[in-house]
C-alpha cells in the first residue's frame, strides 16, 4: 500500500505457539494478528479501554475476510497497515495488509466490516461525536490512497465446478 498518507499500522513477531505442522503462521493466527491490529485502530479513533468502559461503547466485528499471500514462519517481525475504505454512522469498513521481515510486498490481506454498540444492549448505534470526526479525518486521508489490492474479492468457484457433496465422491 503506497503510504502517501499516515497509515495506522501495528508490529508483532510471530510466536512459537502460532506455528503449524508445516512451520508457517497457523490460518487463524493471521486473524488474530488483524484483530490486534484492529484493537490499535480502535485507539486511534478514540475507543481505548478506558473510554469504552466509561462511556458502555464498544466495537463489534460484523464480518472478516481474509487473502494468505505467502507463507511466514516463526520470529518473522510482522507489520499491518490499516486504511478506512468507508464508514457510515455506526459502520467502518477497514482494510488491512500484513508485511513480514520489512517486505514490501503483502504476506496476507484483509477487510473488516465493524459495528459501533452500545454495550447495555447491546445494540448499534452512532458513533459519539469525537470518534465519528476522528473516523472521518482517517477516511480522508485514506481516501486518496490507491486501490486496496484485495478488497472486496469473493469466494466461488467456475459454474462447471461441482455444486454438492454428492458430486464430490
Amino acid at each position: 500500500m503506497p503510504q502517501t498518507a499516515s497509515l495506522p499500522s501495528y508490529r508483532d513477531t510471530v510466536r512459537a505457539e502460532w506455528v503449524d505442522y508445516n512451520g508457517h503462521l497457523r490460518d487463524a493466527f493471521y486473524i488474530l494478528i488483524f484483530s490486534f491490529a484492529t484493537d490499535e485502530l480502535i485507539d486511534r479513533i478514540g475507543l481505548p479501554d478506558a473510554v469504552r468502559k466509561q462511556r458502555g461503547r464498544s466495537i463489534y466485528t460484523l464480518e472478516a475476510h481474509i487473502n494468505y499471500l505467502h507463507e511466514i514462519k516463526e520470529g518473522a517481525r510482522v507489520r499491518v497497515d490499516m486504511r478506512v475504505l468507508g464508514h457510515d454512522a455506526k459502520r467502518l469498513h477497514l482494510y488491512l495488509e500484513m508485511f513480514a521481515d520489512d517486505g514490501e510486498q503483502p504476506v496476507a490481506a484483509g477487510e473488516q466490516m465493524l459495528l459501533h454498540v452500545d454495550t447495555s444492549g447491546p445494540r448499534s448505534v452512532p458513533f459519539d461525536a469525537d470518534v465519528a470526526a476522528r473516523v472521518q479525518e482517517l477516511a480522508h486521508a485514506h481516501a486518496a490512497l490507491a486501490a486496496a489490492t484485495y478488497a472486496g474479492r469473493v469466494i466461488s468457484l467456475p459454474a462447471s465446478a461441482p455444486r454438492n457433496r454428492s458430486e464430490h465422491a
